[in-house]
């Protein structure tokens, strides 16, 4: 969080990209595709399924300046301080950065919330409707090479880093690592990844930016296919200099038992011991999860039989109403509270994740109800 308000926690949502047109999308699924497309065609799997999911917004292309500042205006006015963008790019160059470059940097009020990265360096597997059987097809593998590297951190710099609106962590620059894994699969070793983040510190040094904060994103399930669990974490992060870790998704650390449904609720119970769980397990700052919901089904074949076959063909989270999960945001803000460890940040997963079931972007059903339980936690009772 900023050093000027050391005390205020900082509530930043995760942004998924897939939701304007992109040449890879276009060459993959066909020419202006975007993941609207499985949430239209998205079916009831089973008896009771909320299915499909109707964005109160319409299916727009955020992309667009216009569109963009609308959910800025919407997500600041309700408590949220920072999008941490999904951000993609492989050995080829980037992928879903319009949303951020042609979107939110030319907003108007962009002004309004700060952005941040985190590398989503994993496989893309072509899932986008993804069958039943396995494995699927790597359309771009997320470990990439020195020079794409190199590459990807003079993109961010030119790009992202000097813009007044990038979030600083601890007067730092916050880009986040989804996958160390597969970062250091493809940097070579893990000197070779001390090395090369190294040489990200010191070009932005150069660049007269300051220090960055690195963030690596930590889970005990894999979920994606292809995602590696990292192992000997505390000495791992030591000897690549990262600056804290965090969470993306509440089943990053729990599997869901029940199936084709696993109660929000009981899964709430859960992310609260895992908060003080990984707490004491990391020895760097760890940035608690909150997740609004969970329901890949949207991405499977919708004629296909729906069972339990692991990511996308899994449980889905029941009964995550508005008022539950800002039961989930009071637990989070509590034990932060609680925690005598800074930076004080939360996290949410996320934005706009509609064809995984997680998303604070108004629907037909609940309307702002979801933005409304953040700003009744994080907003109205800071006074703001």
């Amino acid at each position: 969080m900023e050093k000027s308000q050391p005390d205020r926690i900082q509530v930043a949502a995760y942004y998924f990209p897939n939701y304007h047109p992109d040449p890879r999308n276009a060459k993959w699924h066909g020419e202006c595709w975007t993941e609207w497309e499985l949430v239209r065609m998205a079916t009831p799997r089973f008896p009771g399924h909320a299915q499909p999911k109707v964005p109160l917004w319409g299916c727009e292309d955020e992309a667009d300046p216009e569109v963009m500042a609308r959910k800025i205006d919407a997500a600041s006015d309700h408590g949220i301080d920072a999008f941490i963008f999904d951000w993609y790019w492989y050995e080829d160059g980037p992928y879903l950065q319009r949303a951020l470059e042609e979107g939110f940097l030319k907003a108007e009020n962009n002004g309004r919330i700060k952005f941040s990265l985190m590398w989503a360096n994993h496989d893309w597997q072509d899932i986008h409707p993804a069958t039943r059987s396995r494995p699927y097809k790597t359309l771009a593998s997320g470990a990439v090479s020195r020079k794409a590297f190199l590459e990807a951190c003079e993109h961010m710099i030119r790009t992202y880093l000097h813009h007044p609106s990038y979030w600083r962590v601890d007067g730092g620059l916050y880009v986040s690592i989804y996958e160390l894994m597969s970062l250091v699969a493809g940097l070579g070793s893990i000197d070779a990844t001390r090395e090369a983040l190294e040489r990200f510190r010191s070009m932005v040094r150069d660049a007269g930016l300051g220090e960055l904060h690195l963030n690596a994103v930590v889970w005990g399930v894999q979920l994606l296919p292809g995602e590696k669990k990292v192992t000997n974490a505390n000495e791992m992060l030591d000897l690549l200099g990262f600056d804290s870790v965090a969470s993306y998704v509440w089943i990053h650390h729990h599997r869901l038992e029940r199936f084709p449904e696993t109660p929000y609720g009981e899964v709430r119970e859960k992310a609260k011991q895992t908060m003080e769980t990984l707490t004491g397990q990391y020895r760097l700052p760890y940035f608690p999860n909150v997740t609004m919901g969970w329901d890949s089904s949207p991405r499977t074949i919708q004629s296909d039989r729906f069972d339990n076959l692991g990511y996308p063909y899994m449980p889905v989270l029941a009964d995550n109403t508005p008022e539950q999960f800002e039961q989930a945001l009071r637990d989070a803000k509590a034990f932060v509270e609680e925690t005598d460890r800074s930076p004080r940040i939360v996290s949410i997963n996320a934005w706009n994740e509609w064809t995984e079931g997680s998303y604070l972007e108004p629907d037909t059903e609940y309307g702002m109800a979801y933005l409304e339980a953040v700003r009744n936690v994080f907003l109205t009772e800071r006074g703001d």
